[in-house]
């Protein structure tokens, strides 16, 4: 299902969103801009974790309007962030029970998660002791056993030094492409976002950058 997302509003004291984008309904897009432009703001007010005036529809269905609002845990949404997100006292196998445990019978089954992410010698691990590609790739997989009809990534590399994540983005490439749903992946680097996604919006200052023109 396709995501159209309309918001303007100010946030805290000094700071004003205004977007109005909408992402096909497969495949990856890119929220691309520099720090502090807002991207953080919009994942987190498509997720339901931040209210910002305005409507998002996700299909037939309103998220938020004039009317109503859905919260975060009625919204079919994985949430991919920065940190990795994982519960630090329990395994990686731990941490994928957990997350199916909580979720709706769904397209994505255990065993696929896994294969898909990779993360099949993981499993005894405790978060501590992965690396942050590993840890990255297990919160994945921890987000799709939620059996999201949309995935959100904030910045999921960000963590990685530039030879890690030059050697995790080829995997990252491959997994993300094989995803039936639609990602919106927020980032502020450009050659990321060109190998990531087939379709981008740029933000600037708290709003769209139409002068940023598309993916080279």
């Amino acid at each position: 299902m396709s995501l159209r997302v309309s918001l303007s509003g100010r946030i805290g004291r000094s700071f004003h969103l205004d977007v109005d984008f909408g992402i096909a309904a497969q495949g990856v897009t890119a929220l691309l801009g520099p720090s502090g432009s807002g991207k953080t703001t919009v994942l987190r007010a498509i997720a339901g974790l931040e209210r910002v005036p305005g409507t998002i529809r996700f299909g037939d269905e309103a998220w938020q309007d004039g009317r109503h609002f859905v919260p975060a845990h009625k919204r079919p949404v994985g949430y991919v962030f920065q940190g990795g997100g994982l519960l630090p006292h329990l395994t990686v196998g731990r941490n994928l029970i957990y997350a199916a445990r909580r979720a709706p019978p769904g397209a994505f089954g255990c065993d696929d998660v896994v294969a898909r992410t990779g993360i099949g010698g993981l499993m005894d691990r405790i978060p501590a002791r992965l690396s942050g590609g590993e840890m990255q790739r297990a919160s994945i997989a921890c987000a799709l056993l939620r059996q999201p009809s949309l995935l959100l990534m904030d910045e999921p590399l960000s963590a990685l030094d530039s030879e890690a994540r030059g050697q995790f983005l080829g995997h990252f490439e491959s997994l993300l492409a094989t995803l039936p749903i639609p990602v919106i992946y927020v980032t502020h680097d450009e050659t990321e976002a060109r190998r990531l996604a087939i379709g981008c919006v740029r933000m600037r200052a708290g709003a769209l950058d139409p002068g940023g023109g598309p993916l080279r």
